[in-house]
């Protein structure tokens, strides 16, 4: 069973007065027509914060008069981990942050029992996307799947990321108008690339016979020709020498030559607009240059995670209780190794405990481990 059949089983709720009460606002967006993700430097460029944001705890948090506890309800506990029988909440992540990077929208639905708790979360594949009112102005989503079929949403079901949210009230503004020159340029220049191999294995002499031969006779000194003079262990020292019976003229190849300068160049504008460089890209960062992208790229998608989580997981009365989500991420788990063994003197001075230390060095937890220490000549200055 397919996600399709899901949103199909979860659509058939709806009555027909309810899709009759629908007005179309005119107002959507619409996602890039699939080529984006084919390039090789967009997908490069993309993958680090993709794994990344994967990489990020979701957690239940509860701040309430018994004080902050964290996955207090093993409902929320689960669904968090496994959102729905075909993916972890991991991959869920990715998926979203993928759509997010690549449309600057990116959409899931939550499916709800009969009394209104989530239990299910869905990612949502569309081609298209549109913002709808009912005559009591509730907000839907209409979504066009790649089938062709349309299915309706409301607006309180749906977890919506988007990035570059300026002109539209509900989405983000599509890349592909920002995009569409820069992929121009770097498809013509694999283009004139591939066009130059091949054009590197057209003829590249020609030989006049002042006579004439059969056919077979033909090849044969052709061969004989080409087993001489153009083998690269040939004795003769690139040089060529004929006589009367045949004239050898050579054939220069028409070469697209490639600006390697203006395709590095071009790569670079691709990585800027996707807030990233070749050190990212290519894993060869330093732990400063990771957190300076991890703060500027990865944690303004962290934080609107939360939001949107908390938000649409939890009524106004639950988070008026202290309930939220939140995506836990610790870009110290780059960090080099002396880095990592000074994080021991906060634990002493109660600002982690020893389990979360013990997570940053990628060491399973123990017993006990979740205590706040300190020691005891760093006592309250009240005391």
């Amino acid at each position: 069973m397919g996600f399709l059949d899901r949103f199909k089983r979860v659509n058939q709720v709806q009555t027909v007065s309810q899709y009759k009460m629908i007005t179309d606002e005119g107002n959507g967006y619409f996602a890039w027509n699939g080529n984006l993700y084919q390039s090789d430097i967009v997908r490069a460029a993309i993958r680090p914060k993709v794994r990344a944001f994967g990489k990020t705890i979701a957690k239940h948090i509860r701040n309430g008069p018994e004080g902050l506890k964290v996955n207090p309800d093993v409902y929320m506990k689960f669904l968090l981990e496994e959102p729905n029988p075909y993916m972890t909440g991991q991959m869920l992540q990715e998926k979203l942050i993928t759509h997010l990077e690549l449309n600057n929208n990116a959409f899931a639905y939550i499916n709800r029992d009969e009394n209104g708790y989530p239990y299910e979360i869905y990612p949502i594949t569309a081609t298209a996307a549109e913002a709808v009112l009912n005559k009591v102005g509730e907000l839907f989503l209409r979504f066009t799947l790649r089938n062709g079929k349309t299915f309706v949403f409301r607006y309180t079901d749906i977890i919506h990321l988007r990035k570059d949210f300026n002109d539209n009230e509900i989405f983000g503004d599509s890349p592909a108008t920002a995009l569409t020159q820069l992929m121009e340029v770097i498809t013509t220049t694999d283009q004139g690339i591939i066009k130059s191999i091949k054009n590197s294995t057209v003829i590249k002499w020609l030989l006049k016979f002042n006579q004439t031969l059969r056919p077979e006779d033909l090849k044969k000194a052709t061969k004989q020709f080409t087993d001489d003079y153009l083998n690269i262990d040939s004795e003769n020292g690139g040089a060529a020498a004929t006589d009367s019976k045949m004239d050898a003229q050579q054939v220069t190849a028409n070469e697209v030559a490639t600006n390697e300068k203006q395709m590095i160049e071009t790569v670079k504008r691709v990585y800027h607009f996707f807030n990233t460089n070749e050190k990212i890209v290519s894993s060869n960062y330093s732990e400063n240059d990771w957190i300076a992208y991890y703060e500027s790229s990865i944690e303004p998608d962290v934080l609107q995670a939360s939001g949107e989580y908390s938000r649409k997981l939890f009524s106004r009365r639950e988070r008026g209780h202290g309930n939220k989500i939140i995506f836990e991420s610790s870009n110290l788990s780059f960090a080099s190794m002396q880095t990592k063994l000074n994080l021991v003197q906060f634990v002493d001075r109660g600002i982690f405990n020893p389990n979360e230390v013990r997570e940053i060095l990628n060491y399973a937890p123990v017993a006990g481990g979740d205590e706040m220490v300190r020691r005891l000549d760093t006592r309250p200055t009240s005391e």
